[in-house]
């Protein structure tokens, strides 16, 4: 639309041969300004009974406490075309522009200005004092987010935004999660998640899909244990966290993988047997049998199915475990191939999402080695390697048989950009899993544009949808509403879903220090 002149003539302004397009941008949003264009195309169009010839749109909220970029100008297009053609169509849209004001950016900024970078010396400051400097972070650049999507010539409604730390918005999700609850779609679990050792908080799965520097390639070292059998070989073990040694709790094989045992004295200077996979006694022939090109069969002096090996005992790298129920077995796995390591896959329960699945499997309980800072993983790991050689003993029943250097693409947080590590963690859980098929019904009613996303990005993502971690454990957000009994002889556990269910049960609401009904920590702390 080009403003008309005003002088009474129907003709349009006569258009330079040069013109400015920046005063062209200008007149333009002045004039949709004072005429009111934006406002008049919602107020014109009914909303119609019952909300019948309403188009509901919500603008997915940014951080307001970041500049907006190239990236917010891709999708800002989409969130503007849709709301316009169904405008266009007669419908009444809204358009609320919303604002993300929860969560770690918003920490990160309060902890910047504070100087301050951990989770102790939040603590220290207070919660109450933390979660202020976050509330006065979060708006930092709404003027400048303002003017450019106002110059992206969206129409948006500033002046009736929402604001994800409002108490109503806040009451919203006390609603949604108990909603979910109700339905039996929400439960409190321990999985292995991504997880930030840094901000200290576990991430979701989606989280890692945030953009395409989530994965840098990493050199991490790589280690080759001889582990001993209860039949006196020793299982060659391959890990690329030997960080996690200590929570050792089995070895993994492959049923249909063929094993060999091979005699070598070349790693301690005693005569051993070692069990690998066939197919990467090539891999290891310098390391058992000092020549990669010796003759590998002349060597072998057993053989035998994975599925042959499985039940069989053996002594773990470290002690701290022993006597631990159903661990230190060797036990099958789908998942182990011959592409890489020596066939044999060391596996901590608490440190990866398929060494989960197995030790679920198997009825062995995960233990965790280290706290929510990890400290205690960088104590292990100069253990486990200080003043080794490449190969050796390391005790009487674990020979190290190499020691190496392995490049790899591994996930980094997409906030702080520190490496991240898998980890067994308590959350509260979307079952997404209990509707997934339901998803995929409903994906093949829509739509989509281009047609291959159906069944393809799209499709794919609603096929290997896992259960959402909707938890942080940090301190600037919406509180878990659940209250949950400490006195074992009274187990109970209440579930809250509206300011009103609060104040029923508790006799007053949270309030902050203006008397104000405040979700936030620490007054709804105070609610006990």
């Amino acid at each position: 639309m080009y403003p008309k002149v005003t002088t009474g003539t129907t003709d349009p302004r006569p258009v330079p041969a040069s013109p400015s397009f920046p005063e062209v941008e200008r007149r333009v949003l002045d004039y949709w300004e004072t005429d009111g264009t934006f406002q008049a195309s919602v107020q014109a169009r009914p909303a119609g009974r019952d909300g019948a010839n309403e188009f509901v749109f919500y603008d997915g909220p940014p951080f307001a406490n970041g500049l907006p970029h190239y990236g917010h100008l891709l999708t800002g297009y989409v969130k503007d075309v849709v709301p316009r053609y169904q405008t266009m169509r007669g419908k009444r849209v809204e358009r609320r522009f919303g604002w993300d004001t929860h969560g770690l950016p918003a920490e990160l900024e309060a902890m910047s200005q504070l100087r301050i970078k951990t989770k102790e010396e939040i603590l220290e400051l207070g919660i109450e004092a933390f979660n202020e400097k976050c509330r006065e972070s979060v708006m930092k650049y709404a003027d400048q987010w303002r003017d450019y999507v106002t110059r992206q010539a969206r129409w948006v409604d500033f002046d009736n935004d929402y604001r994800t730390m409002n108490p109503q918005f806040m009451e919203s999700v006390l609603w949604a999660f108990k909603s979910l609850y109700d339905k039996g779609l929400i439960y409190d679990g321990f999985r292995v998640l991504p997880y930030c050792w840094n901000d200290q908080t576990p991430l979701s799965n989606h989280e890692l899909r945030m953009d395409e520097e989530i994965y840098q390639t990493r050199r991490d070292p790589a280690v080759t244990l001889g582990l001993r059998l209860n039949t006196g070989e020793l299982a060659m073990v391959w890990t690329t966290t030997p960080w996690t040694l200590p929570a050792n709790l089995a070895i993994m094989v492959g049923e249909d993988i063929d094993y060999v045992v091979v005699e070598s004295d070349l790693p301690t200077g005693t005569t051993e047997k070692y069990l690998l996979a066939e197919a990467r006694l090539a891999h290891y022939a310098r390391d058992l049998l000092g020549d990669p090109k010796a003759d590998l069969d002349a060597a072998v002096v057993a053989r035998y199915k994975g599925a042959d090996l499985v039940g069989r005992t053996y002594t773990p790298p470290f002690g701290y475990y022993l006597g631990h129920p159903n661990a230190f077995r060797v036990v099958a796995a789908e998942f182990v191939t011959t592409t890489d390591g020596s066939g044999l896959v060391h596996t901590a329960g608490a440190f990866g999402e398929d060494d989960k699945v197995v030790t679920d499997r198997e009825n062995i309980v995960a233990v965790m080695p280290v706290g929510d800072a990890n400290a205690p993983i960088i104590e292990h790991l100069k253990a486990a390697t200080r003043g080794l050689p490449d190969h050796g003993s390391v005790t009487e029943d674990t020979v190290l048989v190499r020691r190496e250097n392995y490049d790899h693409a591994y996930p980094h947080c997409w906030r702080c950009r520190e490496p991240l590590i898998y980890k067994g963690v308590s959350s509260w859980f979307v079952a997404v899993t209990e509707f997934k098929a339901r998803m995929g019904e409903l994906n093949q009613d829509i739509t989509w544009v281009p047609g291959h996303i159906k069944d393809g990005q799209f499709g794919k993502w609603v096929e290997n949808a896992r259960d959402w971690s909707i938890t942080r454990n940090r301190f600037w957000g919406s509180p878990v509403p659940v209250w949950r009994s400490d006195d074992p002889a009274y187990p109970r556990i209440d579930v809250y879903g509206s300011f009103e269910e609060l104040e029923r049960d508790f006799g007053r609401l949270p309030r902050n220090k203006a008397g104000e009904p405040d979700l936030h920590r620490p007054y709804v702390d105070e609610l006990t």
